[in-house]
């Protein structure tokens, strides 16, 4: 069974990748550089791949034959790529990154000002593909989403040096950042497939679950992996209190408690105060707990799917899940 689900998420995501191609038609050459530098620098394609599967989850065998309704789910899927490919080039102006999934940031080639306008160009390319759709439900939830990961960003940037920072705060800014997208990935899918409502909430509630526990493993390995493609403790060099300092903090003597935060706070951080901190993270189980709470969310989101009658597409969503939490990048 994992061999037939591990070749279908092959299948997809090749499907996927020529309609990103396919799409990416700005009439001036500049704008389709940067912005293929960026989209084709890598990237899981986990949001356009988590849409159309929640769409496939509810298409019946006859409509699933129908290679215009696929290719509509397909050209629908790639928008929430272009909205995350957007979100990372105004991160990375905002964070002044180095580093992107191993290459130069697009800001380290272009510049601040040129890296921002393309991504407010996919933004714009992504608003363009769902209204297309004339659907205004679908509308409805790209525009939210995108209203609500702009507060996000904004809120991060609020919190960047609140060591203060509860894990309540954590999660609103994460949701807001990274689990109402993929979110509505999922419930824009199952609309396409033609869920009912219970359906659809169903499928929004996996997409939630599922995007806490990505964005929760995504901090963690901040920290523990050098396979990322960004710089290894980028989080911690830019002064984030993410989870696993949170728990870190909470659970350490004064004294070391203390240290950590000077090693937060100092804006000259070498590789010797990276590990040092890293040390005292994980002797106040700062990354057991983190991991603990990533599964929580991973089990949450498999929990929620357990309403729908079993099926192939089903067991390719609940992979998926466990993938989120054992992936090393």
């Amino acid at each position: 069974m994992k061999d037939k689900i591990l070749e279908a998420i092959k299948t997809e995501l090749t499907v996927i990748e020529e309609a990103l191609k396919s799409n990416l038609n700005s009439q001036h050459p500049f704008i389709n550089q940067v912005s293929e530098y960026v989209i084709f620098s890598g990237g899981k394609r986990v949001r356009p791949l988590l849409s159309v599967l929640s769409a496939k989850l509810f298409l019946n065998n006859k409509k699933s034959l129908d290679k215009k309704i696929l290719n509509y789910i397909y050209q629908t899927s790639i928008l929430f790529e272009y909205l995350h490919v957007a979100t990372l080039l105004h991160d990375d102006v905002v964070d002044s990154a180095e580093f992107r999934r191993g290459r130069k940031a697009a800001r380290n080639l272009w510049g601040n000002q040129a890296t921002i306008l393309v991504g407010d160009y996919l933004y714009a390319k992504s608003l363009k593909i769902a209204s297309s759709l004339k659907n205004p439900e679908i509308m409805e939830i790209i525009t939210e989403t995108t209203l609500i990961m702009s507060e996000g960003e904004i809120l991060q940037l609020l919190n960047l040096d609140n060591t203060s920072l509860t894990e309540k705060e954590y999660e609103e800014v994460i949701f807001r950042k990274t689990a109402i997208l993929i979110s509505a990935c999922c419930e824009v899918g199952s609309i396409l497939g033609g869920a009912n409502l219970e359906e659809r909430k169903i499928l929004k509630e996996y997409g939630k679950a599922l995007g806490m526990a990505f964005q929760i493993v995504d901090d963690l390995l901040d920290y523990t992996s050098s396979e990322t493609g960004k710089d290894l403790g980028r989080d911690f060099k830019e002064g984030k209190v993410t989870l696993p300092v949170i728990y870190a903090l909470k659970n350490s003597s004064s004294q070391e408690k203390e240290r950590l935060l000077y090693l937060l706070k100092n804006q000259k951080t070498s590789e010797k105060d990276f590990l040092e901190a890293k040390f005292l993270i994980e002797k106040n189980r700062g990354f057991i707990e983190t991991l603990e709470r990533a599964k929580y969310y991973v089990n949450k989101a498999k929990e929620s799917l357990t309403k729908l009658p079993e099926s192939f597409y089903k067991n390719l969503l609940l992979f998926l899940a466990d993938y989120f939490l054992e992936r090393k990048k």
